[in-house]
């Protein structure tokens, strides 16, 4: 693959290869489920920080928390013009009682190519890239 004025690429860490390496987690099966169309990923930390259920948090279960996780994004999505931006939502890592708030986490999502140049959605914690 050559570009005509960057020259040759030396290297390229595709996105099937982050998700092989674990460093993306697709969810791609769950969020057409959720009503979006194109493939989405998690990066790991957001995807320990939002879906992971930390030990001994009671109530909890991964499925949930990643559907809270892509209907949020959906909504998010839909309201939007451009390819990216920010959204939040509430994430409970604790066992406090009830009543008590769970955190409010920030998220980002970017809408960009794939591997094939098709459109793909990527859900990260705000600093990462």
């Amino acid at each position: 693959m050559s570009h005509p004025i960057f020259g040759e690429v030396i290297h390229a860490y595709t996105r099937a290869q982050a998700i092989e390496d674990g460093f993306l987690v697709d969810v791609s099966a769950t969020a057409r489920e959720a009503g979006i169309r194109y493939p989405v990923a998690l990066t790991r930390a957001a995807f320990e920080r939002c879906v992971a259920v930390p030990p001994h948090i009671q109530a909890q279960d991964e499925s949930g928390r990643l559907w809270d996780v892509l209907w949020m994004c959906r909504t998010f999505m839909a309201r939007i013009t451009g390819d990216r931006g920010k959204f939040q939502l509430y994430v409970r890592n604790h066992n406090r009682p009830r009543l008590t708030r769970s955190d409010l986490v920030t998220l980002k999502a970017i809408c960009g190519p794939g591997d094939t140049a098709a459109p793909v959605i990527t859900i990260m914690l705000p600093h990462e890239d």
